[in-house]
């Protein structure tokens, strides 16, 4: 296999892994918010990664990405138990999860780029990249609102 498309693989693969853990932890912040506003709000995130990650597997079938199960990472799972963690701690749960979501979506978006700078990414799922980054950014922005609401 060619080396380019091996790094390639690699670092859709990473994508793909952290939009797995995006879809835990939304999951787990929708569960941990008091606020139905705000649940709502996570769980319709989760939603949103779910597609992505739907379309970062079918974009290019020619790799071999992922599997069907949402797996996640180790770190994502510990990242997970740490909102508990902080969720049971917090007197305010839905700024908390806020914080969290921040947080996850600037790495986001710090990987997003790393992939977008590779070379020989195809065009089409550049494309797909930058439309998920960019609806990422526009999350972060949301989310920074709302915490500073709170």
């Amino acid at each position: 296999m060619n080396d380019d498309v091996k790094k390639i693989e690699e670092k859709l693969q990473e994508v793909i892994d952290k939009t797995e853990d995006a879809i835990k932890g939304f999951n787990k912040a929708a569960e941990n918010a008091s606020d139905v506003s705000t649940k709502t709000y996570f769980s319709r995130r989760a939603k949103n990664r779910q597609r992505f990650l739907t379309q970062l597997k079918n974009a290019s079938p020619d790799l071999r990405l992922g599997n069907e199960d949402i797996d996640g990472t180790t770190a994502g799972a510990v990242h997970r138990t740490w909102m508990d963690v902080k969720a049971f701690f917090s007197a305010d749960n839905d700024e908390s999860m806020l914080e969290e979501a921040v947080r996850g979506d600037k790495s986001a978006i710090e990987e997003y780029n790393e992939v977008l700078a590779e070379t020989h990414v195809p065009a089409r799922v550049k494309e797909i990249l930058r439309e998920q980054r960019d609806a990422i950014q526009n999350d972060l922005e949301t989310s920074e609102i709302l915490e500073d609401f709170r």
